[in-house]
């Protein structure tokens, strides 16, 4: 299937299970230093808040970098995940693997869960694929839904306004040729949903979430990720010492491919 085949799916669902066909987000975040970058600073600020023993619920928990990563710290972990390819590779990783439950199911449709019964709650995919307004609303409020009163939300997003930067550092063309508004630079929501700053604080808002914090999850690590690819360990350590220094300071937040919000119930 060709890109203007894909396009032409309006689906959300339907496009999830393609564009993870074509896609390897079992190696997304672990395939190099700098794809690193994003997953060991979303884990040291679940790090802050969670405890092993906790209960959380991993939406869109793709090939279960996270899920794995906290059963195996302890944590009482149940991961869902929408993509048939992904929901495999789960299931083969789950072989003898303890504190762990898996259920293929979709992020707007978490009736399989009670109220309030997790206490920590990851949104680290599902919004980077609900097209519509509505469909990301219903996603926040399953999510808040199941999280403890006292629980804490880890919400992620595509950030819009580094895509042109990205973008062309792999396209020389994309300035005048790329898929985005040339006057606002929206960037065309294919093959994913990007959104500014100001609009995730909105959506977070309008749903009843009280944001605790704002971090740029991976920051500048892609453009980086020649010179962050040569670092020996040192080096490494010091950038990650560097980025992780930064990286909740507003002057920084525009300057990353992905938010991470971490949340509570207001």
């Amino acid at each position: 299937m060709d890109i203007s085949e894909i396009k032409k799916i309006t689906d959300d669902a339907e496009l999830v299970n393609v564009l993870y066909r074509l896609f390897d987000e079992s190696s997304r975040l672990n395939r190099g230093k700098a794809a690193r970058v994003e997953f060991t600073t979303t884990v040291t600020y679940i790090e802050k808040y969670g405890k092993p023993g906790m209960a959380m619920l991993d939406i869109g928990a793709g090939a279960g970098a996270y899920s794995f990563y906290f059963a195996e710290k302890g944590y009482s972990v149940h991961a869902v995940e929408l993509a048939d390819k992904n929901a495999e590779e789960f299931r083969k990783r789950m072989a003898g693997k303890r504190n762990i439950r898996f259920t293929q199911g979709n992020a707007l449709d978490l009736s399989d869960f009670e109220d309030e019964s997790f206490d920590i709650v990851l949104l680290l995919g599902p919004l980077y694929h609900l097209h519509s307004e509505k469909d990301r609303d219903r996603a926040l409020l399953e999510a808040k839904r199941v999280l403890k009163k006292e629980g804490v939300l880890f919400v992620a997003f595509i950030n819009n306004d580094m895509i042109p930067y990205t973008e062309w550092n792999y396209r020389e063309d994309y300035l005048l040729t790329g898929d985005y508004d040339k006057d606002t630079f929206k960037a065309e929501d294919f093959p994913f949903v990007f959104m500014n700053l100001k609009e995730c604080r909105d959506l977070l808002a309008r749903n009843g979430l009280r944001i605790l914090r704002s971090v740029a999850s991976d920051g500048m690590s892609e453009l980086l990720e020649e010179k962050i690819e040569k670092l020996d360990d040192d080096g490494y350590a010091q950038y990650l010492k560097m980025h992780l220094f930064y990286c909740e300071r507003e002057e920084h937040l525009g300057k990353t491919n992905h938010f991470l919000f971490v949340t509570k119930k207001r």
